[in-house]
């Protein structure tokens, strides 16, 4: 199993946050370990901060928060969380201010699995600011849940929910650790597991590739040597406790694998996050990014140790 040993789920009392809440509820009873909710109450913006801003309608400056409010947050906070999951799981509420997204990636530590519920922004917040979901996502060490709003209520135990599970191949470093956990949920879960390789060709050579028998035949004979790559990538034992199929298609690998995912059912897609640092920019039209979005069910974004 996955070495995870603690779940930080970041809650802000949306539909969304709550959703995910109960995914990182069930993961931590599912891997015996701490659940960590987190709140993170934005602090006022400064007038330096407030300068190098766009022009926006004015929005109430948040307060700090006193130590009676803190402690009632804690106490609606331990609410959410069902009584009879509460007493036999470690729970620890955290109330804390500054910025969100650094507030949360603050709180991760060597292996702390992260789960956040993504919903969709519009406007100013997500064409200045983007969701605080993507920039934990593009700045996070740790692996990534993120919950979207369409994704199935965790009202079943978490193997149940991802009974089918998506893995998206590139080759990279990020991506075989993927395969690494995706492999272990889906022969904890007893799932079906579909590694998924894309590859977006040029627009000449995928013309080609459609319209001639040549090119047809040689695209047949690529993805059949794909395909036995994507075979040896999975330790034989892997076989005795999931089902796994190797898959390659061609075209844009976000739409491929949201197509792909929909079309199993998918309860889960793990996908390799790249950019980070200096880099982090780079994931701004992304594979990562585009998923994340519009997925329907949970995705597990998982970075390589060392970018």
């Amino acid at each position: 199993m996955i070495d995870i040993r603690r779940v930080v789920c970041a809650v802000d009392f949306s539909d969304g946050s709550r959703r995910a809440l109960t995914y990182a509820v069930d993961l931590a009873t599912w891997y015996e370990c701490r659940l960590a909710a987190l709140y993170v109450h934005p602090l006022p913006l400064t007038g330096m901060a407030l300068a190098s801003l766009p022009a926006a309608p004015a929005v109430p400056t948040p307060a700090v928060l006193s130590p009676a409010e803190r402690e009632e947050l804690r106490r609606q906070i331990h609410g959410l969380v069902p009584a009879d999951t509460a007493r036999h799981l470690p729970v620890d509420v955290l109330v804390n201010g500054g910025d969100v997204a650094g507030e949360i990636l603050a709180e991760s530590r060597p292996g702390d699995l992260l789960v956040i519920g993504t919903h969709g922004r519009s406007g100013f917040e997500r064409l200045v600011l983007g969701s605080v979901a993507e920039k934990v996502v593009r700045r996070a060490t740790r692996p990534v849940l993120t919950v979207p709003p369409a994704a199935r209520e965790a009202s079943q135990a978490v193997p149940s929910l991802f009974h089918d599970i998506v893995v998206g191949i590139d080759g990279s470093e990020a991506s075989v650790r993927a395969l690494a956990f995706a492999l272990s949920l889906a022969e904890e879960a007893d799932a079906h597991l579909t590694l998924l390789q894309v590859v977006e060709l040029p627009r000449e050579r995928a013309e080609w590739a459609g319209e001639s028998a040549e090119g047809k035949a040689y695209v047949a004979r690529w993805k059949e040597s794909a395909t036995a790559r994507l075979r040896d990538l999975v330790p034989q034992d892997a076989h005795v406790y999931c089902h796994v199929h190797e898959r390659v298609e061609t075209g844009q690998p976000y739409r491929e694998i949201l197509r792909v995912a929909a079309e199993r059912r998918a309860g889960l897609v793990v996908i390799g996050a790249h950019g980070h640092g200096v880099l982090e920019r780079l994931f701004v039209g992304s594979t990562a990014q585009h998923v994340i979005r519009q997925a329907g069910c949970p995705v597990l974004t998982v970075r390589s140790p060392v970018e």
